[in-house]
């Protein structure tokens, strides 16, 4: 039944429906369609008036300017939630493939390495593998570092060596995580293309009560359910006799539309980790494989988010702005075997120390220096004629 319905027969449904029915389809489907200003002006001379329940005499509908952008605006707000929800699973899908083909090429030179340079069997390189996830690196690390500069290691070689074990480990464990996040990312993306606006929502937008919403929803789900069914039996009536198993023609429809591309918005910086230059310094680590693990989650987390925590109802959401830089930033990250490898060893690399019995100099405390501002302001508190100013006279 889905290869038989197509976004085109939808469009005949929605568009043979009466006004009030296709105005109420077209906002269950907010994310895959726009209303109209015909629409706009229909739901605005549709809601009741508060003056005739408050009493007032029946008098000839009087449209302002202010009530058409109300309702325009409020439409706009979930029509942007519901899309940049979708729009957010999806470039979280796109940021972890790219993530993934980068530290899969990355473990690959990782692992060459680990037997053509460094001399490691293949067996110990499955024992890494199998110790991945129990390992401890931070440790380990901390032990690596004081046996080099305490001279246990005196070759650099033997340094990237263990070095390099733990960085690989580190890989496949990223890999994992990566996997389950873009197992996550699937299933929200099928989720906010199978969703319908809520009640609750649609209520905002058109300003009638719940009751009334309820019956128009009811009774124009039904037409339009209908009338998907007349077009399928009319394209295809020997396939749809084939079909014996019951079909939810309102899931197909969800099927049908989600396969249509992604409205890409344009995003502006709204605040996420302080500053602009700090959130693209912790993308491109982020990207690049150098953000420790324990804090690596945690900016994941925040770079996903959709709610504002404590935000009032109503409140904007974070856009997808850090999203589409780390989708840039890997762009432009260069994937080749070389590069990889260059960038590898040099980031393993151990601090170089300091030269045997060379003296180490105390920095020099620096004295403070009053500026021009700082000289008129204590102008303006002692005086032209202080002594500590100009000497004394």
């Amino acid at each position: 039944m889905a290869s038989l319905l197509t976004a085109e027969q939808i469009d005949q449904v929605i568009d043979a429906l009466p006004p009030q029915g296709r105005i109420m389809v077209r906002l269950l489907l907010l994310q895959f369609y726009d209303l109209t200003p015909e629409d706009i002006d229909y739901i605005a001379a549709d809601r009741p008036d508060p003056r005739l329940v408050a009493g007032a005499k029946s008098t000839a509908p009087i449209i302002s300017r202010d009530a058409l952008a109300g309702i325009a605006n409020r439409v706009a707000h979930y029509r942007n939630i519901v899309r940049q929800r979708r729009e957010r699973a999806w470039l979280r899908m796109e940021c972890l493939r790219k993530q993934m083909a980068l530290d899969q090429t990355l473990s690959k030179v990782a692992e060459r390495l680990l037997t053509s340079r460094f001399g490691l069997t293949a067996d110990e390189v499955g024992q890494l593998k199998a110790h991945a996830r129990t390992v401890v690196p931070r440790p380990l690390l901390r032990e690596l570092d004081r046996r080099w500069e305490q001279d246990e290691i005196t070759e650099e070689e033997e340094y990237c060596k263990e070095r390099l074990s733990l960085e690989y480990q580190a890989l496949l464990r990223r890999l994992e995580r990566e996997q389950k996040r873009l197992e996550a990312g699937k299933r929200d993306f099928d989720m906010a293309g199978a969703a319908p606006v809520l009640d609750h929502e649609i209520g905002q937008m058109w300003g009638i009560p719940a009751g009334a919403l309820s019956a128009r929803k009811v009774k124009y789900l039904h037409q339009f359910l209908q009338g998907l069914q007349a077009q399928i039996q009319g394209v295809a009536p020997a396939a749809q006799e084939a079909v014996t198993a019951p079909v939810d023609l309102w899931r197909e429809t969800f099927k049908v539309l989600a396969q249509k591309p992604i409205e890409r918005s344009v995003p502006v910086y709204d605040g996420l980790e302080g500053t602009e230059a700090e959130l693209l310094d912790k993308l491109t680590a982020f990207a690049g494989g150098t953000m420790p693990e324990e804090l690596e989650n945690r900016f994941w987390l925040t770079l996903i988010q959709e709610s504002r925590h404590g935000a009032e109802y109503g409140s904007k959401p974070y856009s997808v702005f850090g999203l589409q830089r780390l989708s840039a930033i890997l762009d432009e990250m260069d994937a080749a075997p070389d590069a990889l490898e260059q960038d590898l060893l040099a980031r393993l690399s151990p601090a170089p120390k300091a030269a045997e019995g060379a003296a180490l100099e105390e920095p020099k405390e620096a004295v403070p220096e009053l500026g021009q501002i700082g000289e008129h302001v204590l102008r303006s508190m002692y005086g032209d004629q202080h002594p500590d100013l100009y000497g004394r006279r």
